[in-house]
């Protein structure tokens, strides 16, 4: 007898939570991926898939019918908006609506900082982040005393050609807001889809490493590691003045309900330990133990190659979350962690797409064998988009190897 949406819910709900708790659930639970696959399945373009939520939200609902992961991740595209979320965090109903930059809020900001398909790039085209400079060094003084108001008066004006005048912004954040309506309502629509399918609700908000703003929104990656060298005592500063914006920010997620956020790492592959000690982890440390302080617990992924600075996630308390990974063998990641944090990852995105039914079952077969005993994993694509070339087969191969092995 075919289980119920409420049944099959629970089933996977209980499956994911053993892992996060460090034990060893009934089978491996599996995360799934979305990203260009998800548009071209459902035989539409990136610009419609980005800027026409019906079509989107169709296009998800047949890929969640069809590949039916424990842990789904397919969702309307939007990118890191974690500037603006500081440039309001002091005002929580509208920070919540920041996390993620969708093509029409794009559109209506007319920022700098993002590249659409559809406008700066074709219609076929993944949406990019690019970043930028939109600080000098001489301003580190103006974003240590007051990092909302700076981030809101100066770096937003530059960065977004739709905010440089009083005039403008006015009717930008009327714009806005019509946004942050439609967005929302999508995502509702497709977690009652979800719902419908029989996926568990673990909605996740956001947060941020304090340095990765400076990095990816104000000075730009190549100048905050000349800056790290030129004006040390100023960026550890403006560090730890962004901590509580971005925990004001995290909270408002609280306020709605959520118990997790999601905070992905940028700046960490390119520090060295000591540099990385110095700079880099002591912020983010403090906001991943000050929102479990308020309950809530965060997924980090640690992009990159994170083997220099695995053993300082030991410094964490036991369970505080989940340590996802890129490019850290995942074998070696549970030697480290086990007994102290749920690990997830494991699953090149390349073996997906380039790899065949077989050749994905014996690896998933050989992975398993090596993590699954104790629990604490959760198997995932070491990144959660997939190419539109990504081949079908390949992904019903994934699912029906995890479910055989785990």
């Amino acid at each position: 007898m075919a289980k119920t949406p409420e049944e099959l819910a629970k089933e996977r709900y209980d499956r994911i939570m053993a892992a996060i708790n460090l034990q060893e659930p009934d089978r491996v639970p599996l995360r799934g991926f979305g990203g260009d696959i998800v548009p071209a399945y459902y035989g539409i373009t990136q610009k419609e898939f980005c800027f026409e939520y019906e079509k989107g939200i169709k296009a998800i609902e047949k890929y969640l019918t069809d590949f039916p992961f424990d842990w789904p991740s397919a969702a309307i595209t939007g990118l890191d908006g974690r500037v603006f979320s500081v440039a309001f965090s002091e005002y929580p109903e509208v920070a919540v609506n920041t996390t993620f930059i969708t093509g029409p809020m794009h559109e209506v900001l007319g920022d700098k900082y993002y590249r659409f398909p559809g406008m700066e790039i074709a219609e076929i085209a993944s949406p990019q982040f690019i970043g930028g400079t939109f600080m000098q060094p001489d301003e580190y003084d103006e974003l240590i005393e007051n990092p909302p108001k700076f981030v809101a008066e100066k770096v937003l004006p530059r960065a977004c050609r739709n905010l440089d005048t009083p005039q403008k912004t006015m009717a930008t954040m009327v714009k806005l807001g019509i946004e942050f309506t439609r967005f929302g309502s999508a995502g509702r629509e497709i977690a009652g889809i979800a719902a419908r399918l029989g996926y568990p609700s673990i909605p996740m908000g956001g947060a941020y490493a304090p340095l990765d703003i400076i990095g990816d929104f104000l000075r730009g990656i190549e100048n905050v590691l000349l800056d790290i060298r030129r004006y040390p005592d100023k960026v550890k500063q403006a560090a730890e003045a962004l901590v509580e914006p971005i925990i004001n920010y995290a909270l408002s997620f609280k306020k709605r309900g959520f118990k997790w956020v999601m905070i992905p790492l940028h700046l960490n592959e390119y520090l060295s330990p000591k540099l990385y000690n110095e700079f880099y982890w002591p912020t983010l440390k403090k906001v991943i133990l000050r929102l479990l302080e308020e309950g809530m617990q965060s997924q980090v992924f640690f992009e990159g190659r994170h083997d220099a600075h695995l053993e300082t996630i030991l410094e964490l308390p036991k369970g505080w979350g989940i340590a996802y990974f890129e490019k850290t063998d995942l074998v070696k990641a549970k030697k480290v962690l086990e007994g102290h944090t749920c690990v997830m990852g494991g699953i090149p995105i390349s073996l997906i797409v380039g790899g065949t039914p077989d050749s994905i079952k014996e690896y998933i077969k050989n992975l398993i064998e090596q993590v699954k005993p104790k629990g604490g994993v959760i198997l995932s694509p070491n990144i959660g988009t997939a190419p539109k070339e990504t081949p079908i087969e390949n992904i019903y191969a994934l699912i029906e190897a995890v479910e055989k092995y785990g």
